[in-house]
């Protein structure tokens, strides 16, 4: 009965975030939602900008204080160990939402494109980065990410492993292909309010704070298979030189 009732919430965990995944896509691109990034501005500015950086901060925090292996190895004393990554993804996709909620649209803007075609491309730009990001996590192991992978195997009895470090695909170019989809998401629309902007920079800094703490995790558990693809692997941006047969190209971890 415990195994299919963690398996049930695994599962509704991971409909919760495939849902919240879905509403930020309507969300930044300002469309087929009740409430967007630029929906009708409140009167005082300086308030929005104080209640949107409120709320980054509480998604900031969970998702970093969560992901942290002490947190983890403490949390789970708590929860159930088959259970602890979709908890950690019912937190993320809560925050999320109430970024979602309270999110205080800003009025005026950087720019706003109004050529047909330049719209056109940026929102394709757009579609693209929520493309790179969705596949991005398939390579990673998208179900053991979300924590499908783990409450299945335990709902079958099947001992949970984690997948071996490898370089799938866009791994051997980049280090972070998911986050970089995050910026082409975050960064190509249209229609730069003054509120999408302080979204594209706070998640943008986040992001690249947040990578640095990741790459020490995983270091400390990967050790040289690590720090060699590391050393040779961009973070973001593709090198346009040829990989060299000795650099090392066969590392990446996918859980």
């Amino acid at each position: 009965m415990k195994r299919f009732v963690i398996l049930i919430y695994g599962i509704f965990c991971y409909v919760l975030f495939f849902g919240t995944f879905l509403y930020a896509i309507g969300f930044l691109g300002n469309f087929a939602v009740p409430k967007s990034i630029d929906s009708p501005a409140p009167t005082d500015p300086l308030a929005a900008i104080g209640v949107n950086l409120g709320l980054l901060a509480i998604f900031a925090l969970q998702h970093s204080v969560m992901a942290r292996p002490g947190f983890k190895r403490a949390w789970t004393r708590l929860v159930p160990k088959p259970a602890e990554r979709s908890t950690y993804v019912l937190a993320s996709s809560l925050a999320l939402i109430l970024v979602f909620w309270g999110w205080q649209p800003i009025a005026g803007g950087l720019y706003s494109i109004e050529s047909e075609p330049g719209r056109t491309l940026l929102y394709g730009l757009f579609l693209s980065g929520v493309g790179l990001v969705l596949y991005a996590t398939f390579l990673i192991d998208h179900f053991g990410l979300f924590g499908l992978r783990q409450v299945v195997l335990h709902f079958r009895g099947v001992p949970y492993e984690e997948k071996r470090f490898v370089t799938p695909s866009l791994y051997k170019h980049v280090r972070h292909p998911l986050y970089l989809g995050w910026f082409v998401t975050f960064w190509a629309t249209p229609e730069m309010s003054w509120g999408h902007l302080l979204m594209a920079v706070g998640t943008s800094g986040y992001i690249l704070v947040a990578v640095v703490f990741e790459e020490r995790d995983l270091l400390s558990l990967l050790g040289s298979d690590y720090r060699r693809w590391r050393e040779s692997t961009p973070a973001f941006v593709p090198a346009l030189r040829r990989r060299r047969r000795s650099d090392p190209a066969s590392h990446r971890m996918t859980a």
